[in-house]
């Protein structure tokens, strides 16, 4: 097994990993997750948050027993279980697992631009710059990297409390009966939060950037934690302010809500969410970004600033070609099944087999 040495100079405190879970976790989906829930589990929906919420909770212990075992990211994982060269081929392909990751966040977001705030908004210009600018904070390293998952978190923080303006119109009584849904529509519901959720797999790619990596544990399940009661506490504002007709028919929930915010300096709140979203946002495209650059470096050879470029390049040229709402309603259902498969199915079937690999070992 090929092992990966890296420098102190290039490692992050264990407090910070909470950060970057987060702001993987806290994306795109909060602005629509919504009515999908509605859709699959009416106004129980918040349950199906919660049980995605135990579910990664096991998942994230799972990552940290196949960090350790394997003493390094997932590519050490794969290298442990099937070999050095097999491991490298299977790593590989998780390059375009974030190139998709990015190309999703992108194009959803652009088509928000576009609908609320500027329809004429050029896809390619505007993909195009904010490629550019994570590319410049990829090239500062892991650290920088990790700072804009800071101040993408700790600069639109205040946004929460917008949500306070919706209490006068709130009616929590149109949350009952709780627990009404099937435990299959629950878990329907919990299948469609996965797009919504997922980021988290993220400790597998940085747990070698990670100073004194157990101590990170706690910092790793309270940001998990964090974004699961987030998630819920925004649903059952949601399901309490909106109807549940309503809310199956209300494509950006959040943003609908934002409409009635009314302050003395400002008057379509929306836009300024919108446009704060982008700080949210960056962090998504920014570690992608470097992970995708650092698994090509690893299994290519190829020098991680020529892949971030290559990698930038590549997902402007591909956001370009969507151009309807259809297209990209398309690649969100397509990508939903390949993050579900790989967070929630692959990720425990390989902790299962480094848990045999090491018995195997042992022997």
């Amino acid at each position: 097994m090929e092992s990966h040495v890296v420098p102190d100079s290039a490692k992050i405190s264990p407090f910070l990993v909470y950060y970057v879970i987060i702001s993987l976790q806290v994306g795109i989906g909060v602005l629509s997750y919504q009515r999908i829930l509605a859709k699959q589990a009416g106004h129980d929906g918040w349950i199906s948050i919660v049980i995605i919420g135990i579910v990664i909770h096991i998942i994230m212990w799972m990552m940290f027993k196949m960090a350790e075992t394997a003493e390094g990211d997932i590519i050490s994982v794969h290298q442990y279980v099937i070999g050095n060269m097999a491991g490298k081929v299977v790593s590989f392909l998780l390059v375009f697992y974030f190139m998709l990751y990015i190309i999703i966040v992108l194009l959803n977001f652009i088509e928000v631009i576009q609908i609320w705030m500027f329809p004429d908004l050029s896809t390619f210009w505007f993909s195009l710059a904010l490629m550019i600018l994570s590319t410049y904070l990829v090239f500062g390293g892991f650290r920088t990297v990790v700072g804009s998952s800071f101040f993408g978190l700790v600069l639109p923080a205040y946004l929460v409390l917008t949500f306070v303006f919706t209490f006068r119109y709130t009616d929590f009584t149109q949350l009952l009966p709780i627990a009404e849904h099937s435990i299959t529509d629950l878990l329907k519901g919990s299948y469609y939060m996965s797009l919504t959720v997922v980021g988290f797999e993220i400790l597998l790619f940085v747990y070698p950037f990670i100073k004194e990596p157990k101590k990170s544990k706690k910092w790793a399940h309270l940001a998990v934690l964090t974004t699961t009661v987030f998630y819920t506490l925004l649903a059952l504002i949601s399901f309490a302010y909106f109807s549940e007709a309503q809310l199956q028919k209300t494509i950006w929930g959040t943003l609908s809500m934002w409409q009635i915010v009314q302050l003395p300096f400002v008057e379509r709140f929306e836009y300024i969410g919108v446009a704060n979203w982008i700080l949210i946002l960056l962090p998504n495209i920014v570690i992608s970004l470097w992970v995708a650059s650092r698994l090509l470096k690893r299994t290519t050879k190829l020098r991680q600033r020529k892949g971030t470029i290559l990698i930038s390049v590549i997902v402007v040229i591909v956001v370009k070609f969507f151009d309807t709402g259809q297209e990209i309603q398309a690649l969100n259902d397509l990508t939903e099944k390949i993050i579900f498969g790989f967070a929630f199915v692959y990720i425990p079937l390989l902790f299962f087999a480094t848990m045999i690999t090491k018995r195997v070992k042992k022997r």
